[in-house]
């Protein structure tokens, strides 16, 4: 077994009080065997557990072996970045697109890991619109900030809901065993439990400005009507679009790529966790003492055995981090493992399309002119007699969430210049629908085998137009995931601590999800382990719940309650 090595006490006395642990508890935790945490996934959760807490760890003097297992072949989760027409030079954000100043776990990093960051903005000047399904309810100039020079009112209560958001970073709200509490501490129950529509008619704002700009920000961001986000997921469209979006050069992956690295930690990729198991043992003091068992299985192309083969762990872990949803992960619990039940969220599944194309919008599918200019961002919003919905089944007349122009490329095989373009849908795209919106004939297959001859194409808005580059569409990938829960009204939210040395980080996502929320959940449980390490309590969970007690079951609110801006 490996300890610890002992280091001069002058020196353990120095690193003690920089961690404020007084040397004679630094001294038994030096005394110690090195501790062993299992993270599983290396999402932004995954990866900043792992970074805090080599860098909690070092900063007490506390030795840890840190293992991510993640069941891909690549770090960062949702955070994924695809590249179009298969050249590097060209990558496109499948989601997580974005993240802005206020987000300080994601900005630091940046920074300390002199990563690049960019405007994520359209290579040309264009025009945003939102469009309801019959026509465009708003437009304007792409570079343009006019539509988030917000109401006053609307300003005043983002600036209330996101500083009080601000303080989970910082003691004596930081760290946090109860996401329920802190919630409620600050006051920020109050805009969890209502909607994003009552939020805002609570301040008379649940006009065209509800409905055009925040409702189509929300269904963007989170495939979700007013009706059916609670107000802080409201309140964060509205913050993210006014602060200045930024994406890293070469994608947002490197953030939790860079963090894993500087964890030093041990990443097994393509490496599914099977099932996890608690050994109940005594120490020598009789004191109970938890160890958990995990089982994974390889990779495919694994070389120690057939595919699939399960294996135990060589290595029996202090603490694990579930850094991922527990009710995608297929984890078999063994016994009794998880002490807190884990309540099941309903996801969104959101149908992400992004393909290329020499063709730009048609005017015809928006019902405009064929003269007029056609904005290259599009989203949308309900049309008058729209029944508002949740989830997938609320796109409403528009059909989809938004379509959007995100870059130039040169196409390898034409070198011509083309359009990248994202999609976000409740349904897969189809042929027939990219005919429409690009206004030529896209073939069933969606990419052509043979497309380079000259041809002549037959297009919907003209009779015949000849084209050097023939396909409609020259590259296309589409993908399927659970990117965030639907976000209703509730005020419990599942708690980091599910037993002893056990933690969970997606409890975060029902209550904002984010990269940068995820993130820094993961900060928040890898300060609660070297806590525990040190025998610190952290900060106080003090105030009573005032009502809120409850069983550990996630409280969704079903009705429409009305709130008052006197409450906000």
């Amino acid at each position: 077994m490996l300890y610890f090595a002992m280091i001069l006490l002058h020196t353990l006395g120095a690193l003690a009080a920089a961690a404020g642990v007084a040397p004679a508890l630094a001294a038994d935790v030096a005394a110690k065997p090195v501790k062993q945490v299992a993270v599983i996934g290396a999402g932004a959760a995954g990866a900043s557990t792992a970074y805090h807490l080599h860098k909690y760890a070092e900063e007490a003097g506390i030795a840890v072996n840190i293992t991510i297992f993640e069941k891909n072949g690549r770090v960062g989760g949702r955070t994924l970045t695809v590249n179009a027409h298969e050249n590097p030079g060209s990558p496109v954000e499948l989601g997580a697109s974005i993240f802005v100043k206020v987000n300080h776990i994601l900005w630091n990093a940046t920074d300390d890991f002199n990563l690049v960051r960019i405007d994520p903005g359209l290579d040309e000047k264009g025009v945003m619109g939102v469009w309801d399904g019959d026509t465009f309810v708003y437009t304007q100039d792409s570079e343009s900030l006019e539509i988030w020079h917000c109401p006053y009112y609307v300003n005043d209560l983002v600036q209330q809901t996101i500083g009080a958001f601000l303080k989970l970073y910082e003691a004596p709200y930081f760290p946090f065993r109860s996401l329920t509490t802190r919630a409620f501490e600050l006051g920020l129950v109050k805009v969890t439990g209502v909607t994003g529509r009552q939020l805002l008619a609570a301040s008379k704002l649940d006009g065209s400005f509800a409905h055009d700009i925040v409702q189509a920000a929300s269904r963007v961001n989170y495939m979700s009507n007013l009706d059916y986000i609670h107000g802080l997921g409201a309140m964060f469209q509205v913050s993210m679009a006014a602060e200045g979006a930024k994406s890293v050069l070469g994608g947002n992956w490197w953030i939790f790529a860079s963090m894993v690295k500087a964890s030093k930690a041990h990443l097994n990729l393509n490496t599914t966790v099977v099932s996890i198991a608690r050994e109940d043992i005594h120490g020598d003091n009789g004191e109970a003492i938890y160890k958990y068992i995990i089982k994974t299985s390889g990779p495919s192309s694994a070389t120690a055995g057939a595919a699939g083969t399960v294996m135990q762990q060589p290595v029996a872990f202090d603490d694990v981090v579930i850094a991922t949803p527990w009710q995608f992960s297929d984890i078999e619990e063994e016994g009794t493992v998880i002490e807190h039940p884990i309540e099941p969220v309903p996801y969104a599944k959101l149908h992400v399309t992004l393909f290329s194309s020499p063709f730009q919008f048609s005017a015809r599918f928006f019902n405009l002119d064929p003269a007029s200019p056609v904005p290259n961002s599009v989203l949308t919003t309900l049309a008058d007699g729209d029944e508002a919905k949740p989830g997938a089944t609320g796109a409403g007349k528009a059909g989809f969430f938004s379509a959007t122009q995100v870059k130039k490329v040169v196409n390898p095989m034409s070198g011509k210049e083309e359009y990248v373009y994202k999609i976000f849908s409740p349904e897969a795209v189809t042929s027939d629908f990219l005919s429409s919106l690009l206004g030529v004939n896209v073939p069933d297959t969606f990419v052509l085998t043979q497309p380079y001859a000259r041809k002549t194409v037959k297009t919907i808005n003209d009779k015949d137009a000849d084209f050097n580059i023939v396909n409609p569409i020259s590259w296309y990938h589409p993908a399927v995931f659970h990117p965030y829960p639907q976000k209703l009204p509730r005020v419990t939210f599942q708690d980091p601590i599910l037993g002893r040395g056990l933690y969970y980080t997606s409890g975060m996502e029902s209550f904002i999800s984010t990269m940068e929320t995820s993130a820094l959940m993961g900060k928040n449980v890898a300060r609660l382990i070297v806590d525990d390490y040190l025998g610190v309590s952290g900060a106080k969970e003090g105030l009573a719940m005032s009502g809120l007690e409850h069983d550990g079951e996630q409280i969704i609110l079903g009705g429409k309650q009305p709130v008052t801006s006197d409450e906000l």
